[in-house]
C-alpha cells in the first residue's frame, strides 16, 4: 500500500517535470546557440526526444493511467500491445541514442583520421535514422505478449501469456531485448569511456612535453581546454545513465533467470518486491536528469536557459512600456491637439 501511494505521487511529480523540461531542451538546442558543434547538438536534440517519448508512453501510459484508473489500457488486448510495443521502443530508443553519442565523442577524441568523416552532422542523422528504425522494428513482438481476461464477455484485464514464461522462442527474444538493453549499451559505454581516459591522458602527456613544465604553469591550453569540457559533459551523461538503469538491469536480469518475480509478488517478499518497483522509478528519473547535467556542466546553455525563461518576461515589459508610450502621446495629443505625429516622435526620439 505504502509503494502504491509513492507511485502514485512519484509519477505525476516526475511527468509534470520532465515534459516541460524536455520540452525546455528541446527548445534552446533548436535555436543553435550552446556553442555545440551540429552534431553533438543533433544527438542531444535525439536524446531529449526519446527521453520526452518515455515520459509520455512509459511514466503516463504504463505507469500513471493504470495506478488511477481501470480505463482501456488495462482491459483492452489492442491498446496493451500497442502501449508495450511503444514503451519498449521508446526506452531502447533513449539508451541507444546514449550509445550513439558516446561513440561519436570517442570517435572525434580518439580517432583524429576518422572524426572529420564521421562526427558530421549527416552522419548523426543517417545513425539517430537507423536506430530508431531498428528499435521500433526490434519491439513489434511486444504487441504480442499480452492475452484478455474475460468475465463471459467482458474483458476484464490484459495477462501476460504462460507461453511467455515457458517458451523457448520467447525466452530467446526476452534474452536478446535484455542483452541489447542494457547489458550491452552499459558494457560499451564503458568501454569507451575507458579507451577515452586512456587517450586523454597520454594526449596531456605528449602536451606537456611539448609545450615545456613553464608554458603549461601560466598559459592555457585551448585544446585541452575543450576537449576537459567535452568530456565533463559526455561523463556526466554516462555516469547518470547508468548509475540509474543499474537496480533495473539487476533486478530484471535476475528476475528473467530464477522467475522469483511471480513468488515475491504474491508474496510480496519484502526486498525484491520493494526493489521491483524502484528500479523503474530510478530508471524513468533518467528521462530528465539529462537538462541537470547541461545547466551544470555548460555555460551556454545556462545563458540560454536563462534567455529563454526571462523572454516572456521580457516580452511583457516591452508591451507594457509601449502601452505607456502610447497612453502619454494620446494624453499629449488631447490636451494639444495641433500637436503633429511627426514632431512627437521626433521629440521622443531626441
Amino acid at each position: 500500500m505504502e509503494l502504491t501511494q509513492t507511485r502514485m505521487i512519484f509519477y505525476p511529480i516526475l511527468a509534470a517535470v520532465a515534459i516541460p523540461v524536455n520540452l525546455l531542451v528541446i527548445l534552446i538546442l533548436l535555436r543553435g546557440r550552446c556553442g555545440l558543434s551540429r552534431c553533438i547538438t543533433c544527438y542531444l536534440l535525439a536524446m531529449a526526444s526519446a527521453d520526452l517519448t518515455v515520459i509520455l508512453t512509459d511514466v503516463i501510459m504504463n505507469q500513471i493511467i493504470p495506478l488511477y484508473s481501470t480505463g482501456p489500457f488495462s482491459n483492452n488486448i489492442t491498446l496493451c500491445g500497442l502501449v508495450d510495443c511503444l514503451t519498449h521502443a521508446a526506452t531502447d530508443l533513449s539508451v541507444w541514442f546514449t550509445v550513439a553519442f558516446t561513440f561519436d565523442r570517442f570517435v572525434a577524441i580518439c580517432c583524429q583520421k576518422l572524426k572529420t568523416k564521421y562526427c558530421t552532422w549527416r552522419t548523426a542523422v543517417v545513425i539517430i535514422g537507423a536506430v530508431t528504425a531498428l528499435s521500433c522494428l526490434k519491439n513489434i513482438p511486444w504487441y504480442y505478449r499480452y492475452d484478455p481476461v474475460y468475465l463471459f464477455i467482458i474483458p476484464l484485464f490484459c495477462m501476460v501469456k504462460l507461453s511467455y514464461y515457458t517458451s523457448p522462442l520467447w525466452k530467446t527474444f526476452d534474452l536478446l531485448h535484455r542483452v541489447t538493453t542494457p547489458l550491452l549499451p552499459f558494457i560499451l559505454i564503458m568501454l569507451l569511456n575507458a579507451l577515452t581516459v586512456q587517450n586523454i591522458l597520454l594526449a596531456s602527456r605528449a602536451r606537456r612535453r611539448l609545450r615545456g613544465q613553464g608554458d603549461t604553469q601560466n598559459q592555457k591550453d585551448p585544446e585541452m581546454e575543450n576537449r576537459r569540457k567535452s568530456i565533463i559533459l559526455l561523463f556526466s551523461i554516462s555516469a547518470s545513465f547508468i548509475l540509474l538503469w543499474m537496480t533495473q538491469a539487476v533486478y530484471t536480469i535476475h528476475e528473467r533467470i530464477t522467475l522469483n518475480h511471480i513468488i515475491d509478488r504474491l508474496l510480496k517478499n519484502r526486498l525484491p518486491f520493494v526493489i521491483g518497483y524502484i528500479g523503474p522509478m530510478l530508471q524513468l528519473l533518467s528521462s530528465c536528469s539529462n537538462t541537470c547535467i547541461y545547466v551544470v556542466t555548460q555555460s551556454k546553455f545556462r545563458e540560454e536557459l536563462k534567455n529563454v525563461l526571462t523572454y516572456p518576461f521580457a516580452l511583457i515589459e516591452l508591451i507594457m512600456k509601449y502601452a505607456l508610450q502610447t497612453a502619454q502621446y494620446n494624453f499629449r495629443l488631447a490636451q494639444s491637439p495641433s500637436v503633429d505625429l511627426v514632431s512627437h516622435l521626433w521629440d521622443e526620439k531626441n
